[in-house]
Formats: structure tokens, C-alpha cells, sequence
């Protein structure tokens, strides 16, 4: 039987579930979409992996992060709860020696975040505009006709990126739809907004920041060549992107769970069998702030077990006091 860690990253486009054995190694790994609902992409992530291990795995520890960690620690019975920048530190410090930077770019936000010795010593996180995450990618290479899959490699092939605003998704849009009329290359519009969204996530989220290699890049907006090699320009350094880059929060939850139960305390995972209690949700929009958030409630019976959805975390902060007193 194998002994291993269960990691979640549970996010608004994507939820990750990884298994790491007591050696730290990597034993098996899915990547779903959430798609709004984030029990049932929990759960079938689960399911996935009692089919392909039954009783032949042993989970001594179990970690949650991601903006749905609180529902998942709930559904679960994890271990340990952090969040996304501690998640991704600590993969990025265990898997690649002397890390000093991390930038990690997913579906709808971005982080920078600055290690020295193995230690977060400052970071930046957006979660508000949509410019340079891997949604507003998706959105340009539908727009465009291309498959997602294509679009670093063409960047790649431009001689002479053409200059795009990238301070806004909208601006950046529009601004490429003028430079097609005006008859650039689609080679080089797409290198030259590769170029404008790295210009962003520096000036944004990189301003004052000491951002030295080595640099690790991760996320899913690492698999785009394009991106990684506008970083590289700017940065004037190679970019690392780490072989399992697209679940490295959930790596860095599983890694945290082994040094819990290492520190002697028992696990309280409900077991792969575990995920199948009733839970539905419901949903009300938040009118305090412009953001207008579409929050989700979990219940369970008669109890609200959990808020997702939120971007300031008014709500989801809420889970830590739900849970307290539902006993979860």
C-alpha cells in the first residue's frame, strides 16, 4: 500500500488534486475545471482517484488552498488551510533550489511573490483586473480563431512585435482589433501582447519589488511560450517553469500536509468514500462594493457550511466561524 499526501488547489477556473508518497514525490496529479461548482469538480477529482487507486493508497495528510480552500477543507477533512501564496512558495522553494522569485499566472489572477532562503518576504496579488490571466488568453485566441495551444508559438515567430496597450483588457482589445485593420501580422500583434500583459503584471504588481533569479514561473500562463519568453525580454534572465507547473498549489498544499502529520498529528480526512454526503448550493449577488460578486452558499442539511465566490473575502471569511460552529 502507498502511503501518500493529498493536495487540493480549489480555484474559480480550475481545481487541482495531486499525491505525493512520504519521499516527497509526485504519484499522481488531475487538473479540472471548476466551471461554478466548485463540490462537484471536489468531488469528481476524488472519485478519479479512488477508481484509479481503491485501497492501494493510505492518506496520512490532506491540504486545501485555492478561493474555495475553506469549502474543500469542509467537504474533505483537511489538515491544513492555507493560502494561495504560501501554496505556491512552498512547491516553488521544495521543487527548485535557491528560488528567489515566483510569478504565477492562472485563469483569473496573478501573483508575484519574493523568497530569500526559503522564506516569503513580500508579495503582490491581483484579483480584480482580468489583464494577462489565462481567461483573458482564452478570450484573445477565440476572438482571433486560434486554439490557445497555438498562440505562444506564433508570438514566437514575430520579428517585430507591434506595441499594445495592455493596461486594461478592454484597451488591449481594442487596441489589437486597430492594429489588424491596419494591417500587422498576426504574429506579430500576438507577440506584441504578450509583451504588453508581462508590461502589466510588472508595472502592477511588480513595482518596488526586488525581483532577482532565480525566477520560477508557474501557473497555467507558464505552457504559453509567448508569455514566458516576454518575461525573459524584460526580465533579461531565464524563466524556470517547474515540470508539474499548473498544480504546483496543490503540490505545495500536499507537502504542507506531510510536514503536519510529521509532526505527529492524526489526519481528518473523511476518506475518498467520504465525498458523496449531500451538499447543494445556492447563490445571492453581493451589492456592497461595484464587484457585484456572485456568491455561492454550501449547505449541508440545514446549514450553511460555506461562502465561495468573493473577491475581497468577506464572505469566504466567514467559513472559519461556520465551521467552528457546525463542528466541521
Amino acid at each position: 500500500m502507498v502511503k501518500a499526501y493529498l493536495g487540493l488547489d480549489v480555484g474559480s477556473v480550475s481545481t487541482n488534486l495531486v499525491l505525493i508518497d512520504e519521499a516527497g514525490n509526485l504519484k499522481d496529479k488531475i487538473y479540472l475545471r471548476t466551471k461554478g461548482q466548485p463540490i462537484l469538480a471536489i468531488q469528481t477529482g476524488l472519485k478519479e482517484f479512488y477508481q484509479k487507486w481503491g485501497k492501494a493508497v493510505s492518506i496520512l495528510g490532506a491540504g486545501t488552498t485555492g478561493s474555495a480552500r475553506q469549502l474543500a477543507s469542509i467537504l474533505i477533512g483537511a489538515d491544513v488551510v492555507k493560502n494561495e501564496i504560501t501554496a505556491h512558495a512552498v512547491a516553488a522553494s521544495s521543487l527548485i533550489k535557491g528560488v528567489r522569485t515566483v510569478i504565477e499566472i492562472g485563469g483569473q489572477d496573478s501573483k508575484l511573490i519574493i523568497l530569500r532562503d526559503g522564506v516569503v518576504v513580500d508579495f503582490s496579488m491581483n484579483t480584480v483586473c482580468a489583464a494577462g490571466t489565462g481567461s483573458f488568453l482564452d478570450q484573445q485566441a477565440g476572438r482571433l480563431g486560434l486554439p490557445i495551444e497555438e498562440f505562444g508559438a506564433l508570438a514566437l515567430k514575430a520579428k517585430s512585435p507591434v506595441r499594445i496597450a495592455g493596461r486594461c483588457t478592454v484597451f488591449a482589445e481594442s487596441d489589437m482589433i486597430h492594429k489588424q485593420q491596419a494591417g500587422y501580422s498576426l504574429e506579430e500583434i500576438i507577440a506584441g501582447l504578450s509583451e504588453a500583459l508581462v508590461r502589466n503584471f510588472l508595472s502592477n504588481l511588480g513595482r518596488g519589488k526586488e525581483i532577482l533569479a532565480p525566477i520560477v514561473f508557474q501557473g497555467g500562463v507558464a505552457a504559453n511560450s509567448g508569455i514566458k519568453e516576454a518575461f525573459k525580454k524584460a526580465l533579461n534572465t531565464e524563466m524556470i517553469i517547474p515540470k508539474y507547473y499548473n498544480v504546483m498549489g496543490a503540490i505545495g498544499m500536499a507537502i504542507l500536509a506531510k510536514e503536519e502529520a510529521e509532526r505527529g498529528k492524526r489526519t481528518a480526512f473523511k476518506g475518498f468514500e467520504g465525498v458523496n454526503k449531500c451538499f447543494f448550493q445556492t447563490g445571492f449577488e453581493c451589492q456592497d462594493c461595484p464587484n457585484n460578486c456572485e456568491i455561492i452558499q454550501i449547505i449541508e442539511g440545514e446549514n450553511i457550511v460555506a461562502h465561495w465566490g468573493d473577491r475581497c473575502g468577506k464572505w469566504s471569511a466567514k467559513k472559519n466561524k461556520i465551521a467552528r460552529e457546525t463542528g466541521a
